[in-house]
């Protein structure tokens, strides 16, 4: 059974500047010469962590991990303009170009396995495989889970405080109910509606590890605006076409991919990892029997370290 590898601090950090108001924290760790990974948080706006560094040998691969716009040490914080998929896209390309990789792997889950595909399908030349957990393939029937019908039938009671965190009028279409509390003028409306959100994505998340917070805890205007950048996606539909990614997948025939999911996931459920494994037969796919959506647990930690450890033996750089 594998585990993390050890603790490490980055050898190289900047901020990648975009053409526009956001800079972009980007950090490297491990081996310089070894084979470069790009790291590709999820979301949107959840940020990097120090321990998405120890997914990977640090003798063996150069460990590239950033923040998105508006996440986590990127600047300015929750800012929404110009922030869409295609602007995340071309800033990996930057950091790339900056970074002098002519090729890299690309390891991403949740929103950042649909950000790994689709930088992947605009740059196929420029990846040397991919490493996909809790497969998000952004069509609206994956949206409709998670914020209509679904999911919420799992968890009513959590369900039944999002819902109420708005006026009943507004419940219709949730997420747009949401969106009109969020970017209203009721200060309190707002930060109810970002506790509830958050808990809400904690409880489907984190299943029976979900620890629910006290009624009385603060909601902070980071709080506000990591949910607004959420929902701004999702309002958004992702800024990509319906069903965009499973059409595009001839495309990625040639790259070396592996799909992981657990069967627990109820944010992104399984059926999503069926229906990539079959748009891209060549992939490996691992399906977890005990494993939910976050990356953590030792069934999970194991696939993913396992993951990486086979392809720092295949590939070559």
């Amino acid at each position: 059974m594998k585990i993390l590898y050890p603790e490490i601090p980055p050898y190289h950090t900047f901020f990648l500047e975009t053409g526009s108001k956001h800079s972009v924290y980007v950090e490297q760790s491990g081996n310089p010469d070894g084979i470069p990974v790009v790291f590709l948080h999820g979301g949107p706006c959840s940020g990097t962590k120090p321990d998405h560094r120890r997914f990977f040998n640090p003798e063996h691969y150069r460990i590239i991990l950033f923040d998105q716009r508006g996440c986590g040490l990127s600047l300015p914080f929750g800012e929404l303009e110009n922030n869409t998929t295609q602007d995340l896209v071309d800033d990996m390309e930057r950091i790339r170009q900056q970074l002098g990789i002519e090729k890299w792997l690309v390891f991403g889950g949740s929103w950042g396995a649909a950000l790994a595909l689709l930088y992947a399908q605009q740059h196929p030349d420029n990846v040397i495989g991919m490493i996909i957990r809790a497969v998000f393939l952004v069509r609206q029937q994956d949206l409709e889970w998670f914020a209509k019908i679904g999911a919420n039938l799992i968890y009513p009671e959590q369900w039944q405080r999002l819902a109420e965190s708005i006026p009943e009028h507004a419940r219709e279409d949730l997420v747009q109910g949401l969106c009109d509390a969020l970017w209203g003028n009721d200060e309190v409306a707002k930060r109810r509606v970002a506790k509830e959100w958050m808990a809400w994505g904690g409880q489907v998340a984190l299943g029976n590890d979900y620890k629910p917070g006290r009624p009385g805890d603060h909601v902070t205007d980071k709080m506000v605006k990591q949910v607004r950048m959420e929902l701004h996606y999702a309002k958004h539909a992702y800024f990509i076409k319906e069903n965009q990614i499973l059409e595009n997948c001839p495309i990625l025939q040639n790259i070396p991919t592996l799909i992981i999911h657990g069967r627990q996931d109820l944010v992104c459920p399984i059926e999503a990892g069926m229906k990539l494994h079959q748009a891209l037969p060549h992939a490996d796919y691992i399906v977890l029997p005990n494993a939910g959506h976050i990356a953590q647990g030792a069934e999970m930690i194991d696939a993913l370290v396992s993951a990486t450890n086979r392809f720092a033996e295949k590939l070559t750089y």
